[in-house]
């Protein structure tokens, strides 16, 4: 049954899309500038997937740490203290030139990451459990955004060729103080009802794993399609298809204008057909994604099959979070923390699985164990289903009856 929507409930609606936002800009700027990071650094391509592993690793450590501290304080407050720092460790890795500055940089952003992103998905799904109703898309629609808006701002800044102090701490000027503003307005116990004692419960108490474990599986196959493109998609395009700089992060930018557009949607579209067909019709359009930017002769064609991708994988992130919430609705925060867990596995074997790949062959042999992996989503599809009513079952059981 929906509760009554209260203007509060919506300012806390709007002021965690906002974080997503936030998120979702300061990612894409990091991500669409990995080729800028390894000329300041001297990073080399071999190096390179270590540096990306030990982000994801560390994300998870937060992600887990956050779990603990949030049963301790409440979602709202880990949220209001990770989020300007993690603008602050983007800042951070723009102005080192050492390769242990640029190590400190990026193990800060990793542990940090990961608490923000579970906070952030830990009262996602508390406020969905209020609605009563799919709002777990729009919340990534704006991550999607904020991805736009992090590559069009790198784009411009490789146009223009500014540097990565200029771009990095100009951005930190502009995001903090949204980040410190949008808190204000974060859903607490007031506006999340019973949420805060169920997750104080949970502490005494531990979830089981084996629910979970098909979600988390699609988790780490959707992640490790995530962290191909968001890793290695500028890379691709320069490396492989000699593109511009400016013009190779369009592949980001298309893939982030492609998840904002299907999460725009992608509610209506749950709401309507169910969850199951939205995740596997979208793991198959992933995977025809993958096959086009493989095989794409030029720039425009691999931006294409990125952009196909974008559509494809938009609503199967959110879905595995709507899900495990509603495996677990009194434990929903302990459930999220450990799903967003497998991100990070996703993002851990994603980077260094395409980046062996690739120095060993080529990039476009690399993008087809991703494609094969997003594929693997569609038969555990099944599990994405909501539990039937009491009176489904009642009904079902007569059917079967009079059968």
């Amino acid at each position: 049954m929906q509760a009554e929507i209260t203007g509060r409930l919506k300012q806390a609606r709007a002021a965690l899309a906002v974080s997503f936002l936030l998120q979702g800009t300061t990612f894409a700027l990091l991500v669409t500038c990995i080729p800028e990071i390894q000329d300041r650094y001297g990073l080399s391509d071999s190096l390179l997937p270590v540096f990306l592993a030990a982000v994801p690793i560390l994300a998870g450590v937060g992600s887990i740490t956050s779990e603990w501290v949030v049963k301790r304080t409440t979602a709202r407050g880990v949220l209001r203290v990770v989020q300007p720092a993690v603008c602050a460790a983007l800042a951070l890795a723009g102005f080192g030139d050492r390769l242990w500055a640029l190590a400190l940089a990026l193990g800060l952003f990793g542990l940090l990451v990961g608490a923000l992103d579970a906070s952030m998905n830990m009262l996602g799904v508390g406020l969905q459990h209020r609605y009563g109703r799919s709002i777990m898309l729009g919340f990534h629609a704006a991550f999607s955004l904020g991805g736009i808006l992090g590559a069009a701002v790198a784009g411009l800044g490789a146009h223009y060729h500014l540097g990565l102090p200029t771009l990095f701490g100009g951005a930190a000027v502009v995001l903090i103080p949204a980040a410190l503003v949008a808190g204000r307005w974060f859903a607490g116990p007031a506006e999340l009802g019973d949420a805060v004692r169920e997750a104080a419960e949970a502490a005494a108490r531990s979830i089981p794993w084996k629910p979970l474990l098909p979600l988390c599986l699609a988790m780490a196959f959707a992640y490790i399609a995530d962290a191909s493109v968001s890793n290695y998609s500028v890379k691709y395009l320069t490396d492989g298809l000699n593109s511009p700089e400016d013009l190779a992060k369009l592949s980001y930018l298309g893939y982030m204008v492609a998840m904002l557009l299907g999460r725009a949607l992608g509610d209506r579209a749950v709401q309507r057909f169910g969850a199951v067909p939205v995740v596997r019709g979208g793991a198959m359009l992933a995977a025809a994604g993958f096959a086009v930017a493989a095989a794409a002769p030029g720039t425009w064609a691999g931006i294409l099959g990125f952009t196909l991708l974008g559509f494809g994988i938009c609503a199967i992130i959110p879905q595995v979070f709507a899900a495990g919430g509603r495996l677990f609705p009194h434990d929903s925060d302990a459930a999220v923390a450990r799903l967003n867990l497998f991100n990070y596995v996703g993002f851990l074997i994603g980077s260094p699985l395409v980046g062996a790949i690739a120095d060993a062959s080529s990039y476009r042999w690399a993008f087809l164990a991703p494609m094969v992996l997003i594929l693997a989503i569609v038969p555990l599809g099944g599990y994405f289903a909501p539990e039937p009513t009491a009176a489904e079952r009642d009904e079902e059981r007569a059917a079967q009856s009079v059968a």
